[in-house]
Parts: structure tokens; C-alpha cells; sequence
């Protein structure tokens, strides 16, 4: 496993200032970072896929080293794929904590080579989530504080009440 090749997996429904400050921060750490767009069949995004890896690649069109990715399964089958070492996670609380320990320990298990790297969401973004946003939009509230600025009318335009 490449212990340089970081993944960070999520929804990015859409993709927040948090998550670019957890994407920007993993670029400085690692010479290359996989923003990698979760498939989940059982769940029914707000944004398409094709559109989350379009948001997050203008979000992120200032880090070279960031690429993105879609996968469907388990994370660990992905890592493999890859041949990445590397899961970054951010934690904004306690409660995060518990289920992202849980994850990591059971992505352990199975692949021993994965390394699980949480990174501490900077204060200013403790509360923001994804959901948060699309319920503030959805509402007609003002979402520019939450996203990029370089996406903020695609995001705004799609949660138009």
C-alpha cells in the first residue's frame, strides 16, 4: 500500500467549507489526495454524483495534488484498488468520534494496511454539515457562508425552494 496516497470518502452533498478546509489541510500533508465520492445505492443524494465530483473539482481547482473519484462498496475494496494507505476523516464532535472509531476499527479488521488519519474540523466549521446546508437552502436561507464561493449559485440554484 502507498502510505502517500490519502483518501478522503464522503458524500459531499453538496461539498462545504469544511470539507475544503479537511481536503486543503489533507493536501499539505500528503503529496496526493483522492476526494472520493461515496455511491450509495440505498440513498437518494440531492446533488448527482457527476455533479458533487464537478462541485468539488472548481471548490478544489487550486490544490494540484487533489484529484477526485467515485466508488460504490466498501471503502477498504476502494483503498485496495487504489493501492492507497491512507483514510482521512474529519471529526467536528464526540459524537462523530464514536461511529468514525467504529468505522476505522472494522476497516482494521479488514484491511491491517489501512491507516485511518482523523483530522480535528477547525472550530469555525464544528456545526456544519451537508444536510445542514441543503435544509438552509431548501428553506430559502443564505447558504454563502457554508459552501465555496465558487459554487454557491449551483448549490443555491438546486435547493431553490
Amino acid at each position: 500500500m502507498k502510505k502517500g496516497l490519502c483518501v478522503y470518502p464522503g458524500s459531499f452533498d453538496p461539498v462545504t467549507i469544511g470539507h475544503l478546509d479537511l481536503i486543503e489541510r489533507g493536501a499539505d500533508i500528503f503529496p496526493e489526495v483522492v476526494v472520493a465520492v461515496l455511491h450509495n445505492p440505498a440513498k437518494e443524494g440531492c446533488f448527482p454524483i457527476v455533479q458533487r465530483l464537478e462541485l468539488l473539482a472548481r471548490a478544489c481547482s487550486h490544490l494540484p495534488n487533489v484529484r477526485f473519484d467515485q466508488f460504490d462498496g466498501l471503502l477498504v475494496d476502494y483503498m485496495k484498488k487504489l493501492d492507497a494507505g491512507i483514510v482521512l476523516r474529519g471529526l467536528r464532535a464526540v459524537t462523530d468520534f464514536e461511529s468514525e472509531f467504529q468505522m476505522a476499527q472494522l476497516n482494521h479488521q479488514m484491511a491491517p494496511d489501512v491507516e485511518t488519519l482523523f483530522l480535528m474540523t477547525a472550530p469555525e466549521h464544528a456545526y456544519l454539515s451537508s444536510s445542514a446546508v441543503r435544509e438552509i437552502g431548501m428553506f430559502g436561507g443564505d447558504i454563502a457562508p457554508f459552501v465555496p464561493a465558487c459554487i454557491v449559485e449551483d448549490v443555491r440554484r438546486a435547493l431553490k425552494p
